[in-house]
C-alpha cells in the first residue's frame, strides 16, 4: 500500500528544476554574446529577428504552456546539439510528449519558411555574382555562371529491414540529397529524401523534369557548374574528363599544364563554393551527423529545416563563426561534398554546344595566364 500511494497517488514531480526552459532561453538571450550563439548556433539578434519573422510570418504562436522564444530556443538547441528527447526534457522541463509536439510544430513551420528561403535571390540571374566579379581568376570567363550543383549524403537513421535501398558507398544508411548552391554559399535548391543508393543522375534528372519542385533552371547563356558525375548537357558545365580535377590532386602534384588542365583547375576551385557549404551545413547542425530514429519523413524535413536555417542566418547575420572559418581559410571545409567519384554519363542534348562553350573558357583562360 505504502509503495501503491508513493507511485501514484503522492508522486513526486520530475521537472522540478528552478531553472525553467523558459529562464535559462532568456538568460542566454541577456547573457554574453557567446553563449548565444554556443547554444542556439546563432547570434542574439539573429535570434529575435527569426523567432519575430516566424511569428509574423509563418504563424508561431506561444501557448500557455511555452512562449514562442523557448519553443525556438528547444528547436534550434536539438538541431544544433543533436541532442535527444530525455536531454531536451532536462534541459527545457517539459515532458516527453511537449517536446516532441513542439518540436514537431516548428519543423513544420520552419519548412513553410524554406519555401521562401530556399531559393535564389534573383531567379532571373541577371547580374554576375559578387564573387566572381571582383576575383581575376574567373572574371571574365565564368561570367555567366549562376551557381553550383552537387549532391550530398545525411546519415538515416532507417530499420534494419528497410535499410538495404539506403546503404550506399558509405556503407551506412544516408538520404541522398542534390543541392544547388550560390556563391555566397547559400542554397538556392534543395531535393531530399532519396535513397542513398540512388544515382545523383537520376535525382538531378529527377528534378528537372518535375515541375512541382521549381528547380531553378538556368535561363539561355547562363549555367551551372558541376563535377564529372552529370550529364553533359547545355546548361551544366562539367570539367574536362581524363585529366586533373580535384584540388588536392594539383596540390599533391605539379601546378596545371596545357589547356584542359588549367580548365580543370579553375573549374574545381570555382565549383568547391558548395563543397565548403556543406561543411559550414554540417558543421554548424550536428544533428545532421548522427540523425536520431524519428521516422524516415521527419528526417527529410529536419533536412530542409537546417538548410533554411543555414541561409536566414547567413542573409541576416553580420559575422558567423562557421562562415567566417570558411572565408578565411577556403581549404578548411573542402570535399564534403560526394564530388571524388566519377561516372560514365551519356551525352546529354545540345552536349556540342556545351563543348564549344568549355573550349572558348578553356582557351580564354589559357591567354590570360600567358
Amino acid at each position: 500500500m505504502e509503495y501503491y500511494y508513493e507511485k501514484y497517488i503522492h508522486k513526486s514531480p520530475c521537472m522540478d528544476s528552478f531553472q525553467t526552459g523558459n529562464k535559462w532561453v532568456m538568460e542566454m538571450l541577456r547573457g554574453n554574446e557567446k553563449r548565444c550563439y554556443r547554444m542556439f548556433r546563432m547570434d542574439k539578434c539573429v535570434f529575435l529577428q527569426l523567432c519575430t519573422d516566424l511569428e509574423n510570418n509563418y504563424g508561431l504562436r506561444g501557448s500557455r504552456r511555452m512562449c514562442a522564444a523557448e519553443m525556438l530556443g528547444m528547436f534550434v538547441h536539438i538541431l544544433g546539439h543533436g541532442i535527444g528527447n530525455r536531454l531536451a526534457q532536462e534541459r527545457f522541463q517539459h515532458s516527453g510528449e511537449t517536446v516532441s509536439r513542439y518540436f514537431g510544430k516548428l519543423l513544420d513551420i520552419v519548412c513553410h519558411m524554406a519555401v521562401d528561403i530556399i531559393k535564389p535571390l534573383d531567379p532571373e540571374f541577371k547580374g554576375v555574382p559578387e564573387e566572381i566579379l571582383r576575383d581575376s581568376r574567373y572574371m571574365p570567363h565564368f561570367k555567366d555562371c549562376i551557381g553550383a550543383i552537387d549532391s550530398v549524403h545525411v546519415k538515416a537513421s532507417i530499420p534494419p529491414e528497410d535499410q538495404v535501398p539506403y546503404i550506399g558507398r558509405k556503407g551506412i544508411p544516408t538520404q541522398n540529397i542534390m543541392v544547388a548552391c550560390n556563391f555566397d554559399m547559400q542554397f538556392i535548391f534543395a531535393c531530399a529524401s532519396w535513397e542513398g543508393t540512388a544515382h545523383d543522375t537520376r535525382v538531378f534528372l529527377s528534378a528537372l523534369r518535375n515541375n512541382a519542385l521549381n528547380f531553378p533552371k538556368p535561363p539561355n547563356g547562363k549555367y551551372y557548374l558541376v563535377d564529372a558525375g552529370y550529364p553533359q548537357m547545355s546548361g551544366y558545365l562539367g570539367p574536362y574528363k581524363g585529366e586533373r580535377y580535384h584540388l588536392p590532386d594539383f596540390r599533391r602534384g605539379t601546378q596545371p599544364t596545357g589547356s584542359r588542365e588549367v580548365f580543370n583547375h579553375v573549374h574545381s576551385s570555382l565549383r568547391s563554393v558548395i563543397e565548403r557549404t556543406f561543411g559550414v551545413w554540417k558543421k554548424k547542425w550536428s544533428i545532421l551527423r548522427d540523425m536520431p530514429s524519428y521516422p524516415f519523413d521527419k528526417q527529410v524535413k529536419i533536412v530542409i529545416a537546417t538548410m533554411a536555417l543555414h541561409n536566414y542566418i547567413r542573409r541576416h547575420a553580420q559575422r558567423d563563426i562557421h562562415f567566417d572559418k570558411v572565408n578565411d581559410n577556403p581549404n578548411a571545409m573542402e570535399m564534403e561534398g560526394d564530388a571524388q567519384e566519377e561516372y560514365h554519363i551519356t551525352q546529354g542534348p545540345r552536349a556540342q554546344e556545351l563543348e564549344t562553350l568549355r573550349n572558348k573558357i578553356a582557351a580564354s583562360l589559357m591567354h590570360a595566364s600567358s
